[in-house]
């Protein structure tokens, strides 16, 4: 024990000299605690620890570990998976001007108080503004996420009364997020209607009562049923809501397109505009996915369901901050004012034709050089329960190596790029990349292969 040097002694070594001192002596005490535990399970005798003192191999492993715990968590990273909006690397890439506002309204940044009259308002003024414009909504209200949305219009509206749901609809998404359960938090009581695989008009019919406060129709996401299946449409259950004062209908979008013309591969998701034209008085999707901008769920429809959102107390516990709030504004300011096709990283990646695939990737295979790749036509996918049954044509880049090349290039100095494997092959999906970034990749594809 007494050949394995102390910590002062130790940190006070030339090589140590770049690295911040409370992280240094962190990780040093680790290094040498594991020393000390190996010396005493006898996993080391004095020759082993006298031969890690002499040649450096405790500074090197002190160096090792220190630059991995420099590195963020929440890096950067190059998606080459062909998963678009990849919840696992942060779901949609944001616009330019997004990410410039974001980084504006870090520092001191208006957020409940008017420029001109220097008097508090609502933090969620400006994007509650421009949704009502495009989408021709009386009120809008931005909170989290879209669980969020979903819990807080439920314990809003609904509370300790009934929601009529379509039993096919009982979905449950990442994180166990089940609809069953987040009824049961509202407050308010599930009342499911039909069969699994098909739910009539006169299930809803026959199960309004009384106590019945909302029809709740809920976008299947992440999974598909084929076959003998049916529910009603939107404009089915607004009629029938129409009948009878104070029933609500509301859908759940989930992903929330809010772009109208056609996408290839998207031609079956439901659109924004379409359901609040439909009639629906609320109407909830996702910022993050395929509206391409920061994580948030957003409420829109009937000015006084709205109001009633925002007026309960769960209301504060949900609400946005000013980053998300500054990223979401620039965002919806492409759509109202720009050329989100062109300006909007997921709907560019979503739209682009696979020819234009095939040519960046031919592009790539150039940029690196020497290495043994083809370009090979793949499927890739939307992501985060966007129109999952459907693969979208893509175009990549096979290396020869799979899993560990794929580890490889997660891991080790500068961005990482996650790829995925097929077979034996590491396949870097260009649907999912953004163009700009195919010179940078190249270079860390070359430092890792």
């Amino acid at each position: 024990m007494r050949r394995i040097p102390s910590l002062d002694a130790f940190v006070r070594a030339p090589e140590f000299a770049a690295t911040p001192r409370p992280l240094l002596l962190r990780v040093a005490r680790g290094v040498l605690d594991d020393v000390r535990a190996r010396a005493l399970r006898g996993d080391l005798d004095v020759d082993s620890i006298e031969v890690l003192v002499r040649d450096g191999a405790l500074v090197r492993d002190v160096l090792a570990r220190s630059e991995a715990e420099l590195v963020p968590n929440h890096c950067r990273v190059f998606n080459a998976t062909g998963v678009v909006l990849h919840t696992g690397l942060g779901r949609a890439p944001l616009p330019a001007v997004a990410i410039e506002a974001l980084v504006a309204a870090a520092r001191y940044a208006v957020v409940e108080i008017d420029r001109r009259s220097g008097e508090r308002n609502q933090r969620e003024t400006a994007v509650a503004g421009l949704l009502r414009e495009l989408l021709g909504v009386g009120g809008a209200l931005v909170v989290n996420n879209n669980a969020a949305a979903v819990t807080l219009m439920l314990r809003a509206l609904a509370e300790a009364r009934e929601v009529v749901v379509s039993r096919g609809e009982q979905v449950e998404i990442g994180g166990g997020f089940r609809m069953p359960d987040v009824m049961r938090q509202a407050g308010c009581a599930m009342v499911e209607v039909g069969a699994t695989n098909r739910t009539h008009l006169r299930d809803f019919a026959g199960a309004m009562g009384e106590r019945t406060a909302m029809l709740l129709k809920i976008h299947p996401s992440n999974f598909r049923m084929l076959g003998f299946v049916g529910t009603p449409s939107l404009a089915d259950l607004v009629e029938l809501g129409r009948r009878r004062d104070g029933v609500l209908v509301a859908e759940d979008l989930g992903s929330g397109l809010l772009w109208s013309e056609p996408i290839p591969g998207l031609e079956e998701e439901p659109r924004v505009r379409d359901s609040v034209a439909t009639g629906a008085d609320l109407v909830l999707f996702s910022g993050d996915k395929l509206l391409g901008g920061p994580q948030c769920g957003i409420l829109v429809g009937d000015a006084g369901a709205v109001a009633r959102c925002r007026a309960h107390p769960l209301y504060r516990a949900l609400r946005c901050d000013k980053l998300t709030l500054a990223a979401l504004e620039a965002t919806l300011r492409i759509y109202r004012d720009g050329a989100p096709l062109d300006e909007v990283p997921t709907l560019r990646a979503l739209s682009a034709p696979v020819d234009e695939l095939r040519a960046r990737a031919s592009d790539l295979r150039a940029a690196l050089g020497d290495l043994a790749v083809e370009v090979v036509d793949v499927e890739s996918f939307a992501g985060s329960g966007a129109n999952p049954a459907r693969p979208l044509p893509s175009c990549a880049v096979a290396l020869a190596g799979g899993g560990e090349l794929c580890a490889r290039l997660r891991g080790g100095p500068g961005v990482p790029v996650f790829a995925r494997v097929d077979k034996d092959r590491t396949l870097v999906d260009l649907r999912s990349l953004v163009g700009e970034d195919l010179q940078e990749v190249a270079a860390a594809v070359r430092a890792k292969a």
